[in-house]
This record gives C-alpha cells, sequence and structure tokens, in this order.
C-alpha cells in the first residue's frame, strides 16, 4: 500500500528555445523511464504523479510536475539523477509533507480511439479483410474525440508519439490506496490534491 505522505515540485523554467509543453514531456518522459526501472529493483519505491496547474477547461496540465510518496523515497528523487540534462530546466523543491487538509482525487490515464483510418487497417491486417470489409465494421462514426490535457510522449518500444490524455477524478472524502503504475497513476488510488 502506498504512502503518499510527503511530495516534491518540478517547476518547469522559461526557456527561449523549447515551449513548456516540450519540456513537459519531456521531464515526464525522463520520469516514466526512472519509473520502469525503479519497478524492476526489488521492493522499488511507489510513486504517484499529480499536476498542480491541471485545467481541464483550458486543456493545460500547467508548468509543474509534482511527485508524491514516502519521505526516504522521495530524498531519492529530489536528488534528481534521474534528470539528466533536463536539471537546468526545472526548478525542485525540497521534500516536503502533504498539507493534512488536501483533497483527495484519482488522476488516470484515458485512452481514445479517434482514428478510425488506424482501427480499419489494424483489423484488415489481424483478420484479412478487404478494405471495404474493415469500413462496413468500423464505421467513422465510431471515432472519438476528447478535450482532456495530455502530455505527448513517444514509445520506448516502438519511438512512436502518443498523446497520455488525463482524466481528474472528483474529490473524494477520504483517500483510496492502491497501487501506482511507471507512469505515476491509477485507476483506483487517490493522489492528494491542493
Amino acid at each position: 500500500m502506498a504512502t503518499l505522505s510527503h511530495y516534491i515540485e518540478l517547476h518547469l523554467r522559461p526557456d527561449p528555445e523549447t515551449t513548456p509543453t516540450h519540456l513537459l514531456a519531456a521531464l515526464y518522459t525522463r520520469l516514466h523511464r526512472a519509473l520502469v526501472a525503479a519497478k524492476t529493483a526489488p521492493a522499488g519505491p511507489c510513486i504517484a504523479v499529480g499536476f498542480p496547474g491541471y485545467d481541464g477547461s483550458r486543456h493545460t496540465l500547467g508548468e509543474c510536475l509534482r511527485l508524491y510518496g514516502d519521505e526516504a523515497a522521495l530524498q531519492l528523487w529530489a536528488a534528481g539523477a534521474w534528470l539528466g540534462s533536463l536539471r537546468d530546466h526545472v526548478r525542485t523543491t525540497a521534500v516536503l509533507p502533504v498539507p493534512a487538509d488536501a483533497a483527495h482525487r484519482t488522476l488516470r490515464r484515458v485512452q481514445v480511439k479517434s482514428s478510425p483510418d488506424r482501427l480499419r487497417r489494424r483489423l484488415m491486417k489481424r483478420h484479412q479483410l478487404s478494405e471495404e470489409q474493415a469500413r462496413q465494421r468500423i464505421p467513422d462514426s465510431v471515432s472519438r474525440m476528447t478535450d482532456l490535457p495530455f502530455v505527448q510522449l513517444a514509445s520506448t518500444s516502438t519511438a512512436q508519439q502518443f498523446k497520455l490524455f488525463l482524466a481528474l477524478g472528483p474529490v473524494q472524502p477520504q483517500p483510496q490506496f492502491g497501487g501506482f503504475n511507471t507512469y505515476g497513476l491509477s485507476t483506483r488510488a487517490t493522489v492528494p490534491w491542493f
């Protein structure tokens, strides 16, 4: 069970050559890779993420990445070895206790199947169907769009670009416990929200 008693914040520094969106994507990619490596270690640390600048109406995650965990685990992350060359692009806070009056919310990934063409190509390949047969099974109307905030990432296995859409759940009266994946997200467990 994860103890999210403390947090650190990584604030993006202004950079005239790179947009905050690109810096956040690079930072989150580094974090994901470090979490993958940490999960392979015995009793790897449980780290959750939050975006205090999350704004669904403006479709942005903001310019700050917050890491949650227990104090000992976060001390290692605050040292910043995992940041590499991005260290110059972020300002990291000290490890701080989560405020006692913090709300609790889920932050989870939402996968959107927005490309009927891609779904048809996959169906054709898997079931040896013609393009017309695939079009009958998957009409254009299955396309789903979302206006959720996202971060643009690249798959480490295929190098393909994808959008990691993030949905912020409603405020919960009590924290919900559970595990977090290598993106620091969970469908069930909550993170402190303040």
